[in-house]
């Protein structure tokens, strides 16, 4: 079987360990446009050779794990290159944009959109971890347009490696995830942001950093390559969690201004029901 990996960085690397330990007879072939990227892809055994796009003619499996802008901008060429028993699925952030942009195609069929909700701040095919999907939940949007044979290859694959399959509309992906996903991240850049300008002035403030404040920033080392065109995708949903972010700010914000020490007590106490829904997210899991 041969399987392409369509930009070889944390996911489709992963991807790529995953599928060579649960697939028999597989061959991963890795296209990327970082020549060193790629060389090293190969050097750690995460693909097994070089490719280039006209190549994925002859894939079974086609995974695209670029930047959302660039899947949507290569999703059509790929589609028009593979043949018509292979699958391509994209593992991207957003779901509505690519959905639309491949919804005439001729081989919509052969496509699957995908979001395997895993991963860590680090990138490239040095960050590749095999067993990260283990447990993680992968949303698959518009199922139904998919090939039933394709589709129920794919399933099979997902599941032997872990993952845990939900369905969504890829409006209602695109809502939720600016939430529980992009917003966390723009948080975190900012806060980094907050910090790092102050430290200018005041040098100590690292020493002061505790666990705390490094497990909040940690998403601001991910790769704006990435994100940027995440949030210009899905401009819309982000602007809307930002905006209901910002006024949960300004409140508490005016609690500590009016001395309404109470209201910031209950604040935090009502947000404590996160804890909550996390412990039962995990339980289910």
């Amino acid at each position: 079987m041969k399987v392409f990996v369509i930009g070889v960085g944390l996911i489709g690397g992963s991807l790529a360990k995953d599928f060579k330990k649960h697939l028999e007879d597989v061959t991963i072939f890795g296209i990327d446009l970082n020549e060193e990227n790629l060389n090293k892809a190969i050097e750690l055994g995460v693909v097994d050779e070089k490719a280039h796009l006209n190549d994925v003619a002859q894939a079974d499996c086609v995974i695209l794990s670029v930047p959302v802008d660039v899947s949507s901008v290569i999703i059509e060429d790929v589609l028009n290159l593979v043949k018509d028993d292979a699958i391509v699925f994209d593992v991207g952030s957003t779901k509505f944009q690519i959905c639309k942009q491949v919804r005439n195609h001729p081989k919509r069929r052969n496509f699957l959109a995908t979001h395997p909700i895993a991963g860590t701040e680090f990138s490239g095919a040095e960050a590749a971890l095999e067993g990260l999907f283990e447990g993680k939940v992968n949303i698959i949007s518009e199922v139904e347009k998919t090939a039933f044979k394709l589709q129920e290859w794919a399933l099979e694959v997902f599941k032997k490696i872990g993952m845990r399959i939900r369905y969504m509309d890829p409006v209602a992906h695109d809502k939720h995830i600016a939430y529980v996903s992009h917003l966390s991240h723009i948080s975190s850049f900012m806060l980094g942001k907050t910090v790092i300008e102050k430290e200018q002035n005041e040098r100590d403030i690292f020493d002061l950093a505790g666990s705390g404040f490094e497990s909040t920033v940690r998403l601001a080392k991910s790769s704006p390559q990435m994100w940027t065109p995440i949030f210009k995708q899905n401009k819309a949903f982000v602007l809307e969690s930002l905006e209901e972010y910002i006024v949960n700010l300004n409140n508490f914000k005016n609690f500590i201004q009016q001395d309404d020490y109470q209201a910031v007590h209950d604040e935090m106490l009502n947000t404590n029901r996160i804890k909550e829904i996390l412990n039962g997210i995990n339980k289910k899991k």
